[in-house]
C-alpha cells in the first residue's frame, strides 16, 4: 500500500496568471479543469491535462470586487463553478464562456462555500458567522442561521443528509440536513477546527485545527479513529485524495505533508516556500494542486499555485 504511488519521483508544475496571493484551488468534477480564486478579485480556470502534455489555458471570470476567498464546483456539472468573495456576493460562473450566469448579493463578507453532492444546494459561510443555503436553481437564499461561535469550514456529508460545520471552539458541530437541527456536538481538538474534508468513499471525514493536528473520524459512529501529527503550526487546508489512501494536509510549515489514512503515517511532503491556503486532490487522478502566500525576491505576491504529480517538471 505503502508503495503504491512512486511520490518520490513525481513532480510540480507551476501556474501563473494571478496578480495576487492565490486563495483556493479546486477541480471539477471530470477532474480536466482547475479553477483557482485570488486576493486580485478574479477567479481563473484552467484546462489541466492529467498527463501533463501542453499548455494550461486558461480563463479568467471577472465581476467580484473584492477578493476571492473560496470556490467550488458544481459536483454534477464540469462547466459550473460558484465563488464567495469579500464583495459580499456569491456568484455562479459558466467556465466555457468565462460568463457569470447567477449572482446573490448577501449580508457580509463570505469566506467559505461548498456544494451539496447532489449539486442542488450551495452553503456560504461569512465572516459574521453566519450561514447561508441557497437554492442552486432559483439563487436565492433558502435558509440562514447566524451563530453566536466562530464557524469555518463546512461541509455535507456524501448523501447530503448531515452538515458539518467547523468552529473556534475546538468542536464540529453536526447538524440533520435540511432541518439544520443539532445531531450531535464533537469535541474534536483543544483549539479551533479550521477545515474539514470528506473521504470520497465516504467512510470517514477529517479535521484540521490550530493545535496543528488533523483528526480522521468514523462517519457512522462519529469517533476519531487517529490523529496526524507531522505539521506544527495550525492546519489551514486538507484533502483526501480520489480513493481514500491519502490525506494531504498543509499549514505554516514549509512542506505539504501526504500521510496514509490506515496507517496514519507519512509517504511524503511536499516541500514549499510559505504558508499553504489550499490543497486540493484531483478527483480522477493522483494530482495535488496547491496554492500559498508565495513572494517574489521583492516581497510582491507571485500569484501562483502548483500541481503535484507530473512523471516529469
Amino acid at each position: 500500500m505503502e508503495d503504491k504511488i512512486p511520490f518520490k519521483n513525481l513532480h510540480s508544475r507551476e501556474y501563473q496568471g494571478h496578480k495576487k496571493k492565490v486563495h483556493s484551488v479546486a477541480w471539477n468534477c471530470t477532474g480536466n479543469k482547475l479553477a483557482s480564486g485570488s486576493v486580485d478579485q478574479t477567479a481563473r480556470v484552467w484546462h489541466i491535462e492529467p498527463h501533463g502534455h501542453g499548455k494550461a489555458k486558461d480563463i479568467e471570470l471577472k465581476g467580484h470586487t473584492d477578493s476571492v476567498d473560496q470556490l467550488c464546483w458544481d459536483p454534477k456539472h464540469a462547466d459550473l463553478i460558484a465563488t464567495a468573495s469579500g464583495d459580499k456576493t456569491v456568484r455562479l460562473w459558466d467556465a466555457r464562456s468565462g460568463k457569470c450566469s447567477q449572482q446573490a448579493e448577501l449580508s457580509g463578507e463570505n469566506i467559505n462555500i461548498t456544494y451539496k453532492p447532489d449539486g442542488t444546494h450551495i452553503a456560504v459561510g461569512n465572516r459574521d458567522d453566519e450561514l447561508t443555503i441557497l437554492d442552486v436553481r432559483k439563487f436565492k437564499p433558502i435558509h440562514k442561521r447566524k451563530f453566536n461561535y466562530e464557524v469555518n469550514e463546512i461541509a455535507w456529508n456524501m448523501t447530503g443528509n448531515m452538515f458539518f460545520l467547523t468552529t473556534g471552539n475546538g468542536t464540529v458541530e453536526v447538524l440533520a440536513y435540511p432541518s439544520l437541527q443539532a445531531l450531535d456536538t464533537l469535541m474534536a481538538h483543544t483549539a479551533g477546527c479550521y477545515c474539514i474534508a470528506i473521504d470520497p468513499t465516504g467512510r470517514y471525514f477529517a479535521v484540521g485545527s490550530a493545535d496543528s493536528l488533523v483528526s480522521l473520524w468514523d462517519i457512522s459512529e462519529m469517533l476519531c479513529v487517529r490523529t496526524f501529527t507531522k505539521l506544527e503550526w495550525p492546519v489551514r487546508t486538507i484533502s483526501f485524495n480520489y480513493t481514500g489512501d491519502y490525506i494531504a494536509s498543509a499549514s505554516e510549515d514549509l512542506f505539504i505533508d501526504i500521510s496514509n489514512v490506515q496507517t496514519g503515517r507519512t509517504v511524503h511532503q511536499i516541500p514549499c516556500r510559505a504558508a499553504m491556503n489550499s490543497v486540493e486532490w484531483n478527483p480522477k487522478y493522483n494530482l495535488l494542486a496547491y496554492a500559498g502566500d508565495d513572494k517574489n525576491k521583492y516581497s510582491a505576491d507571485e500569484g501562483v499555485f502548483r500541481i503535484f504529480g507530473f512523471e516529469s517538471s
